[in-house]
């Protein structure tokens, strides 16, 4: 197979992470809805790590289990930063 199938690969592996990501960010804002209404704080340092403790233990390579936690402690810091712009707007 030439570079451009793999190419291809991967602009149809982004256009579905993009898809997941906007469906996980959905889900993250239900959350944060539920967190402004009860008086939860947006930032759960304890789910978080046990996201970042699955993802390792999830992990099968070839991305490196510190590679892979670098990637999810960002998609979780964009979730927090909609969490927090949800509250920001309801002033």
């Amino acid at each position: 197979m030439d570079i451009e199938h793999w190419r291809n690969q991967i602009d149809e592996l982004n256009q579905n992470l993009l898809k997941l990501l906007n469906e996980r960010a959905s889900c993250a804002l239900e959350i944060g809805k539920i967190k402004h209404a009860t008086g939860k704080p947006i930032y759960a340092p304890d789910r978080e790590t046990k996201i970042l403790n699955r993802i390792k233990e999830l992990n099968q390579g070839p991305l490196s289990h510190e590679a892979a936690q670098r990637i999810f402690r960002q998609i979780i810091d964009e979730s927090r930063r909609l969490e927090q712009d949800l509250g920001d707007h309801e002033d």
